[in-house]
């Protein structure tokens, strides 16, 4: 929800189906959400319990960004996954101001790799995100 001192929404699309789980028209977000500067969110596609797909949507100032849609198997936790989405977002926004696609990118990259962390803290790091953004999906932790 936004209100009229908010200037980023953050929404869910949590409860639809699969074939419900479809990016909103910039038509409806510009309608839902007409005093937000920026709409941010998830859609979880659920294959299983163990097994979901994974991509993020951004809208920001009449353009709409849509990311790469991620396979997640073996989910090992999806508690913070949202977290982990909603603080990278905010991190790409305030490093990348003037690349909102690569903000979202990196956003749903981390979000995507809080699943392999079991509990609350994604304890991923930058360069581990961004291997995953340049297409390493090899899962090995290098540090």
């Amino acid at each position: 929800m936004c209100s009229e001192s908010a200037r980023t929404a953050w929404m869910s699309q949590r409860g639809a189906s699969m074939a419900e789980r479809t990016p909103p028209s910039h038509a409806s977000l510009s309608t839902a959400f007409r005093t937000c500067a920026a709409v941010a969110f998830t859609v979880r596609g659920s294959i299983s319990a163990s097994e979901n797909t994974w991509t993020g949507v951004l809208w920001q100032e009449g353009t709409l960004y849509e990311t790469r849609t991620y396979r997640i198997a073996p989910i090992v936790d999806r508690v913070g996954t949202g977290d982990a989405f909603a603080a990278g977002i905010i991190r790409g926004l305030l490093c990348n101001p003037q690349d909102p696609q690569r903000s979202l990118d990196f956003a749903v990259a981390a979000g995507c790799l809080k699943h392999t962390v079991p509990g609350d803290f994604n304890l991923v790091t930058t360069d581990e995100v961004e291997r995953l953004m340049a297409g390493d999906g090899s899962g090995r932790v290098r540090r």
